[in-house]
């Protein structure tokens, strides 16, 4: 699959997980930073996709341990990115 096409359809499911405030973080996260992901952080997103909404969410609100697997830059992205910022647009 083309890097646009699995952008795309990474930016989707980011956006449509099945609440609002999911949402906004994970659909937020991806509009943030998708464009310029390489291949493994693509790969690593994907996963972070397949988890459950209130684990990303706890993972990125710090109030969870995310698992080793997903530790490392990205996730400290997740950490920081501000989400009111991203609601009130």
């Amino acid at each position: 699959m083309d890097i646009d096409h699995r952008l795309r359809r990474m930016k989707f499911r980011a956006w449509h997980r099945g609440t609002k405030e999911a949402d906004l973080l994970i659909g937020g996260f991806c509009d943030r930073y998708a464009a310029g992901w390489t291949d493994a952080e693509m790969t690593w997103f994907e996963a972070i996709l397949e988890e459950q909404d209130v684990d990303v969410m706890a993972w990125a609100l710090g109030t969870a341990v995310p698992p080793d697997a997903f530790c490392g830059a990205q996730m400290d992205a997740l950490l920081r990115l501000d989400y009111v910022a991203i609601a009130m647009r």
